[in-house]
This record gives C-alpha cells, structure tokens and sequence, in this order.
C-alpha cells in the first residue's frame, strides 16, 4: 500500500523530530512524523530536563578517556566501557582519545557546542511562551556541588574558557552553599552556579511539541516507524514501512542513537554510538533542591519539580543492551546519599534508561545528507538532546527551505567525517 505524498517525511519522535517538525511547519512546510513507539517514549522520556550551555565543554578532554579505562572494572562508575569485542566502538574510541588530548580540537567542539546550546536555551524559552507550551520550564539556574575541595579548584580553573564562549558562573563557597541550599548536606566544599541555565519536564516537553506540530496542521504518526528509506536514481523519495511506502518531497532522519544503523546500507558511514544513560524518578521528598544540581563527584544530576524529582545520569557504552542494570541504578541513589538531606522520596515512581547518540567530537550531525539527495540529518546529540532541540529545529527549516542559517552549519555537516 502506498500512502499519499508528503511533503517533509520525518523519522522519529523523540525531542529533536518534534522540534524540526514544529519549525517546518512555522517555515510554511507540510509535515508527516512516523515515529515507531509514542512520541517522547524513547530517549527523550526519563532524561534530568535540564537545558546547560555551561555543559559546551566536550566529553573528549585530557584524562577522561583513562579514567573510563580505569573504570572498566567497576560497573557502577559514572563512565563505563563493557569490555567486548566491538570494533566500532574500538575505532571510536581511539577517534575520542585522539582528540582528548588535543587542545585545538576540543576548543573548536566547545565554540561550536557552546553556540548550539546558548542560542537553543533562548529560543526554547521563546517557544514556550510563542507557543503556549505546558512544559514546566523554569529559568533556574543549575549548580554544580562539590563535596571536596580538589574538585571545585580543578573545575573553576575551567571557568575561564567558559566565560570566553560567553558563559557566565559564580562561586558559592561552603558557607554560602550551605545558606542557599538546604536540601544538601553539611560539609560541602562549595558550588559554581550558572544563572543561565534552565530547566523543564522532558516528557511534558515532548507532548507539547507534538500537540502544536499537530495543531499547525502536522501529522503525527506513533507505532509505525521507517524500517528503510526509499531510493530512486540517487534521490530519497520516501520510506519504507510495515505499512507500506510513505512517499515524501524530502526526508529528515531523526532517529538519535539508532541513526546510524539505518543509514549504513546506504553507504553512509556515521561515527554514532549508543551511549546509556539512567534515571529514576520519586514522589518529592519533604527537602527539595531549590535549582537543578549537578553532584559532581558522582556525576549525578538532580532535578526538582512541584510533585517530585529525578536522579539521572551515568555514561554506559554497552551497545544497544536494553536490560535496566541495578547496579547502576544504585549508584545514583548511593551518589545522591552523599550530598542530599532526603536522596529518594517516599515513593519511587520509574527506573528508566535510554541511549544517548554519542558522537567522538560531541557535536551533531546537522544538516544535508552525504551520498543521497533530498535526505537530511539531524542526530547524534549525545546527552545535549533536549538543550540542543530547538536550535536543532531552527537550523534544519532554514536548510531545507533554503534560507540563511543563524548559525554556520559547517561545523556540524556530516561531511567533517570524511
């Protein structure tokens, strides 16, 4: 069966399909979004909502790679490699530790993953209020919390780099941590405060989008997803389904950690692996951090909202393992023990985990498809996906429709992987 023709056919869902949807349709474009499961119910679920442009240094820096090396034996490490033969994620690796070393390298990724994320926090703030979306955005601020004094030395010494992109922090030393923070324990070494960041509920994100998409006259598919694209004398012309062919003027593949696996019959070879991530949400504790933190010794991250709160994070490179691993889940719980009064609240409501689409150089693939014609790309957004999901909207619709990008996409084209 062959379904009528569609404008711009989008593969997946999640946060950033949604997005590209939403501004598609606001640049005059018709839109068709098939997404496999629900709309949010993948990566986009259970994350911690927080929007971070102080997160725009890149995974890859000096000693990080070691000390996932090092943590390999230790499964509830905030950075876990499985070991296994996997000779992807081994190239990808040795891709990684070239760069972490390499201090031109990271600079150029965070310049362009600052962009990303300091022009994607305003423009999802103007979307909230543009659009009217119920999402429980708030801009609060987010603290990174350190319990020791090494810690904190060692991160405000990166401070500069930061304010050189345009971010600013400041410093709360034990004392005045103490006094602003109740929900933390005695004894904390201190904080850096980043005013500018924010925060929302992830899943109410996702179902907002997908209701104005769908309200400007955008279709939303959920249970049926691409299983191939279909291809006519070099040119994308739809996808395939279990349903049959969905034919389509232009096609934006969406599909975060599962990008490249879809791709690769046809040639197009991108360096995204599956990075796992954890969270487990609760019934709010009678003590509720009064802004996101970051417990940065454990790599934790907490949010807080008016019914409840979310522990989250942890790095897992196990490939697409889909079990909920207990050890890691613990690991957050124990994590937060050593900093909050109340670390879980009274009722925990879902164990959740999702993967996350790493890239080696923490930026996206943006942008026009190598290979093939009228196929466009907009994945591997690592653990910046929601941060990232507005901009990521805004630079695809001015692609496709042809207009000036506020950003330079060079950075983020397919083509700097050779």
């Amino acid at each position: 069966m062959n379904k009528r023709d569609t404008d711009v056919l989008v593969l997946g869902g999640g946060a950033i399909g949604l997005a590209c949807a939403l501004y598609l349709l606001r640049a005059g474009r018709g839109v068709r979004v098939l997404e496999r499961a629900g709309v949010g119910e993948a990566t986009s679920h259970g994350n911690c909502g927080t929007l971070t442009p102080s997160h725009a240094a890149p995974l890859a820096s000096p000693g990080v790679l070691w000390r996932g090396l090092k943590w390999m034996l230790r499964p509830d490490a905030p950075l876990y490699i499985r070991p296994r033969a996997d000779p992807a994620l081994a190239a990808w690796l040795l891709r990684f530790a070239a760069r972490s070393n390499n201090r031109k390298d990271w600079w150029r990724s965070a310049r362009a993953k600052g962009a990303l994320l300091q022009r994607s926090r305003v423009l999802i703030e103007e979307l909230v209020q543009a659009e009217g979306l119920d999402c429980g955005f708030s801009a609060s601020g987010l603290r990174y919390v350190y319990r020791e004094e090494r810690g904190f030395e060692k991160d405000r010494a990166g401070l500069a780099d930061l304010r050189e992109l345009g971010i600013e922090s400041r410093l709360l030393d034990g004392a005045a941590l103490a006094a602003a923070e109740p929900a933390l324990r005695a004894g904390m070494a201190g904080a850096i405060e980043f005013p500018g960041d924010a925060q929302l509920r992830p899943e109410r994100y996702t179902a907002e989008l997908a209701r104005r998409v769908r309200e400007l006259g955008g279709e939303i598919v959920e249970g049926l997803g691409a299983t191939a694209l279909e291809v006519e004398r070099g040119a994308v012309v739809g996808a395939r389904t279990d349903q049959g062919v969905e034919r389509a003027r232009e096609v934006l593949v969406a599909l975060g950690p599962w990008t490249a696996k879809f791709l690769a019959p046809y040639g197009i070879a991108l360096p995204i692996q599956p990075g796992k991530g954890y969270s487990q949400t609760y019934t709010k504790p009678s003590v509720l951090p009064n802004m996101p933190l970051v417990l940065r010794e454990h790599s934790v991250c907490v949010t807080a909202w008016d019914d409840g709160f979310r522990l989250g994070s942890t790095m897992e490179f196990s490939g697409y393992d889909d079990s909920l691993n207990a050890t890691r889940l613990a690991a957050l719980e124990r994590g937060a023990s050593d900093y909050l009064r109340e670390p879980v609240g009274p009722q925990l409501r879902e164990r959740w985990y999702g993967w996350r689409p790493m890239t080696y150089d923490d930026l996206p693939v943006l942008g026009a498809a190598p290979k093939l014609q009228r196929l466009w790309l907009a994945a591997g957004h690592g653990m910046m996906g929601m941060g990232m999901s507005a901009v990521t909207g805004e630079m695809l619709a001015q692609l496709i429709t042809g207009r000036e990008a506020a950003l330079d996409p060079a950075p983020y084209a397919a083509a700097r992987f050779g």
